[in-house]
């Protein structure tokens, strides 16, 4: 199938992800069901493309107080054609320490190049949380046009 034949993507919302992304339904359809990591990903793609979404806070708590059990997820992300993390604040936030928590932003920061570095999943300081929807809808819509099936 050639791509301009691909029809429209269709978004995997993860069932354990608890605040949706709400996306552009002329641009794609979304469906929930689980998914083997992050918290979203494209039909057909969803064993190899992947997003997982943090808040600043529940990103600086991950990073700082929950780091084996989400080493295991990055461990799978990493072995992704497509994966990254996105969280909904900017570098500043972290730099003003903008979040709940006593973790200084040089380790919040030293935590995000640790995953870029060790494990080669991007991480994505999208500003805000409408700011991220429209990253991760834009990411997941370019991969289904390089991959999709």
């Amino acid at each position: 199938m050639s791509r301009s034949s691909l029809g429209p993507a269709t978004i995997i919302i993860d069932t354990r992800e608890q605040e949706p992304y709400s996306f552009d339904p002329r641009l794609v359809a979304a469906v929930r069901r689980a998914l083997p990591a992050g918290d979203y990903s494209v039909a057909g793609l969803d064993a190899c493309v992947a997003v997982e979404r943090k808040t600043l806070d529940d990103f600086v708590s991950t990073v700082i107080h929950a780091r084996k059990r989400f080493r295991d997820e990055l461990r799978k992300l990493a072995g992704y054609r497509a994966a990254c993390v996105v969280v909904e604040a900017g570098m500043s936030d972290v730099l003003l320490q903008r979040y709940r928590g006593e973790a200084h932003p040089n380790a919040v920061l030293g935590n995000a190049l640790s995953i870029i570095l060790d494990f080669r999943v991007p991480v994505f300081f999208c500003g805000n949380r409408q700011a991220a929807c429209h990253f991760v809808q834009a990411y997941l819509i370019a991969a289904h046009t390089r991959w999709g099936t």
